[in-house]
């Protein structure tokens, strides 16, 4: 079996960014909420779960208790959670550890 370090280096940075952009975002727009001022997009925030930020976001939906009664950001987050799991299984798998 081949592992490529490189592979899992930048595929790691990615993960992590990812999530601190989901956390954030969940912050960012619970203090927009509280202050009445403009909002990221519901599809934003829904968007970054499922390209990869999905513990960001759960953790900062709940941390920040924002959006935790919306039923797309309830049920959808912990679903983008798992596709994100079986996608990570399959890149490292197809990609990393060859």
């Amino acid at each position: 079996m081949e592992f490529n370090a490189e592979y899992l280096k930048i595929f790691l940075i990615y993960l992590l960014a990812i999530n601190i952009i989901g956390f954030l975002s969940m912050a960012i727009d619970k203090f927009k909420a509280k202050h009445s001022m403009w909002r990221i997009p519901e599809k934003t925030l829904l968007v970054i779960p499922l390209l990869g930020g999905s513990v960001g976001s759960l953790i900062g939906m709940y941390t920040f208790r924002h959006k935790t009664l919306h039923p797309q950001f309830k049920y959808g987050i912990p679903v983008f959670l798992v596709i994100n799991l079986v996608c990570i299984y399959f890149i490292l798998t197809k990609f990393i550890f060859k």
